[in-house]
């Protein structure tokens, strides 16, 4: 099946996105086991070798855990999921800001705008 990938991105940097977004969201919930590194690679229609350093880099940023003979699992730690969540609302809000910016947008001009667009719904 696979995946559509962005081809301005790494590969295993989009999938190490969508794998923290899904522990973000909770569709992956803290201590569930995650595929095998096969099956996940076949799945994402990528080479083993790069789902191979996708869950390196993960376990790494301390989001995944490997144990031996059983395989890799999302952390238990709540508390690393949340600060998780933190980092990567405050790198999505800094890079909308830098995009407001950019065209000469100011922050008031965008809040309010953003509340108005929550008051139709």
């Amino acid at each position: 099946m696979g995946i559509d990938f962005l081809p301005d991105k790494p590969i295993y940097q989009q999938l190490i996105d969508r794998i923290t977004g899904a522990i973000i969201r909770g569709t992956l919930q803290p201590g569930e086991k995650l595929p095998s590194v096969r099956e996940y690679a076949v799945e994402a229609g990528v080479n083993a070798n790069t789902m191979q350093r996708v869950y390196k880099e993960l376990e790494q940023m301390e989001i995944t855990e490997t144990r031996r003979g059983q395989g890799s699992f999302v952390t238990a730690d709540e508390a690393k999921i949340a600060m998780l969540r933190d980092e990567m609302k405050e790198q999505l809000v800094t890079s909308f800001l830098q995009s407001v910016e950019a065209f000469g947008f100011t922050t008031a001009e965008i809040v309010e705008h953003l509340q108005k667009r929550g008051d139709k719904r």
